[in-house]
């Protein structure tokens, strides 16, 4: 992966929160698979809460939501000429790309237009309008703000704990967290909220289902990464090559559902699934880059 060090990065698409100490933090996360309602979790939720894979919280739990963060700072940084050697800069310019490709992909492919969402830097703890969050929730996106949060620091944990060492495992943690955005604004999500209520025993595959797709949107971004450009048109990316690619596909594999249950030590249970095998996470956002098609991605169609 070579990102183009004439490409502009738009801190504006971020809100940075870190150092602002907002929220208060929680003790054990609440996964949801990206929407409001959920269960809360126990060991196992603490480390599936460290893929990525669209958490939020129970939005019962606090109001939140109002805070504001400063980008005075990170403006200075991603405006320097080293900018792209910092991880903030780095990420924030993952976004610029993961939204310039939806605001062309999603009227083409859906006839909807896609409105931006900001990505929230956050340290330790924030508040959202799902609820607080700490840092073990990982990266989630939040429906009732439109917003996605990370704690940059989810990346070593990322890196350390489940194996995912590649550079690349970056974006396409943001692109899942996108997806979810992409859902939301279709309707995808609340419709399968209300499936979930008039069918209770089958909430966790329709997670799964939801899940997927968020996958299967982050590979067909990955696919079009390289045609996306900032506001003056300079590409974000010079190349993305068969490495980066393996290194997504290896992140998708490492947070898969067996494989976390399995390194909590724990039998593996498809009941209890709700992001995916290793293997369908796998399939999924490979089906997404081969096909560079977001309608290839209807996990919910029949016999998905």
């Amino acid at each position: 992966m070579e990102l183009n060090e004439n490409a502009r990065v738009d801190t504006s698409q971020v809100d940075d929160r870190r150092g602002s100490g907002g929220g208060g933090g929680m003790g054990i996360p609440i996964p949801i698979g990206g929407g409001r309602g959920g269960i809360v979790g126990i060991i196992i939720a603490v480390l599936v809460a460290l893929v990525g894979g669209g958490f939020g919280l129970n939005a019962a739990t606090n109001g939140g939501g109002d805070e504001q963060g400063d980008n005075t700072s990170l403006e200075q940084k991603c405006s320097a000429q080293d900018a792209l050697k910092q991880l903030d800069c780095r990420n924030a310019l993952y976004v610029n790309s993961i939204q310039a490709y939806w605001r062309t992909a999603m009227p083409e492919a859906f006839g909807e237009q896609y409105r931006p969402s900001k990505t929230v830097f956050f340290s330790q703890n924030v508040s959202t309008a799902c609820g607080a969050a700490d840092s073990g929730v990982g990266p989630f996106y939040c429906p009732a703000d439109d917003l996605v949060y990370i704690d940059l620091t989810f990346y070593k944990l990322l890196a350390d704990q489940l194996g995912a060492e590649g550079e690349f495992a970056q974006p396409y943690v943001l692109a899942h967290e996108y997806g979810h955005h992409v859902q939301d604004l279709l309707g995808t999500e609340a419709q399968m909220r209300r499936q979930q209520e008039r069918d209770p025993q089958s909430a966790n595959a329709l997670s799964v289902k939801l899940e997927l797709q968020a996958d299967c949107y982050a590979g067909a971004w990955a696919k079009n990464a390289t045609g996306t450009a900032d506001e003056r048109g300079q590409k974000i990316f010079k190349s993305i090559t068969e490495e980066d690619i393996s290194q997504a596909i290896d992140a998708a594999e490492k947070i898969g559902d067996d494989a976390i249950q399995e390194r909590s030590g724990r039998p593996v249970n498809p009941d209890e699934f709700t992001h995916g095998s290793s293997e369908q996470r796998k399939q999924w956002f490979t089906k997404g880059f081969t096909t560079g098609d977001p309608k290839s991605c209807d996990t919910f169609g029949a016999g998905a």
